[in-house]
């Protein structure tokens, strides 16, 4: 039997290679999409897609939408990493989730998958890789987009309560194919273009969009109500991070690493610095406190529930590199 579904925020990273791949199923596939959204990323497969026109943050657009669908893909939601949005991040992350559930529950949708973010897991103080069972603990940082993250998953639990199916998947450090507006893919353009000379002191949980797409789908089918699953890979420091950069692009190597309290000094000299345009995006505070730590993750539970697929992070990286590279994206 055919199922009909709805994904919101298909037109992101995530989303619109999940959406790639439900496309190739039997299903009848629903995007949300705003009148103003840009559908590049989905070019190739329109034809195969039902566009349905809502909003997360407007709660009375969502009750049509939701009309006759079965399951529901939650992956839309702002990442912002800085202090000027907190207001957004909490009506689109919070406010947003909480709208989506309480119309799929009117609505009698069989099962919600709310992609969250690692951020709504924890940081490995110890460098010891942390799993679903941590406390939350990135509140010691003070960044908004985690703690609406870790908000918006309390909202599911809620849901759950209340009696809705949902499972919680938790994405790493996406890398790969598809990454159109350079979100983890920012530091392979930054290196490639020599505007990162140095490295922060923490590390990330790599892992690539075509395996956290498959492990999406996976949680829809096998996923226990309620549950979270960790959806990482390799864990490596940002200095193996940039050396594995530098040698699959051909880009210098990043020699200098630099600890959060330098960074802070050189961020007020170089904020004098007229020709900011040399030095990496990535560099702001908020972001920077964040690669200070390292977010390093055990992903065993979606390897054993969810047949999680593991693939070294040089994979990724190069995953995202050729495809930049073929669309002339780097320069």
């Amino acid at each position: 039997m055919n199922n009909n579904i709805l994904v919101t925020g298909a037109t992101g990273f995530i989303g619109s290679s999940l959406v790639k791949k439900l496309a190739e199923t039997d299903d009848k596939i629903f995007i949300l999409v705003r009148k103003s959204s840009d559908l590049t990323s989905l070019t190739d497969i329109l034809h195969k897609v039902h566009l349905v026109y809502g909003d997360i943050t407007d709660r009375s657009s969502l009750d049509s939408a939701m009309q006759g669908i079965d399951f529901v893909y939650h992956s839309a939601g702002l990442t912002y990493m800085g202090d000027k949005k907190n207001a957004l991040l909490y009506k689109i992350n919070v406010d947003g989730t909480r709208n989506i559930l309480q119309a799929s529950a009117i609505a009698g949708v069989k099962r919600v998958v709310h992609v969250s973010s690692i951020t709504a897991v924890g940081i490995a103080f110890n460098k010891k890789p942390v799993d679903e069972s941590v406390i939350w603990n990135f509140d010691t940082i003070s960044l908004e987009y985690a703690r609406t993250k870790h908000l918006s998953e309390m909202e599911v639990a809620e849901a759950v309560k209340k009696g809705l199916d949902c499972v919680i998947v938790n994405p790493a450090f996406v890398f790969g194919a598809g990454d159109i507006n350079f979100n983890a893919g920012r530091i392979i353009k930054d290196i490639y273009n020599k505007r990162l000379p140095f490295y922060p002191l923490g590390g990330i949980c790599v892992v690539d969009v075509e395996i956290v797409s498959e492990a999406i789908i996976s949680a829809m089918k096998k996923g226990k109500t309620g549950e979270r699953y960790i959806l990482g890979g390799e864990n490596v420091s940002y200095k193996q991070l940039a050396d594995t950069i530098s040698r699959i692009t051909g880009a210098p190597r990043v020699h200098f690493p630099l600890p959060f309290w330098t960074a802070k000094i050189l961020k007020s000299a170089l904020d004098l610095y007229k020709n900011k345009n040399r030095i990496s995006k990535l560099f702001n505070m908020s972001m920077f406190r964040v690669a200070s730590h390292f977010l390093y993750f055990d992903s065993s539970k979606a390897i054993r529930d969810l047949n999680l697929r593991y693939e070294s992070h040089e994979h990724s990286i190069r995953n995202a590199y050729e495809w930049y590279r073929e669309r002339n994206m780097l320069n």
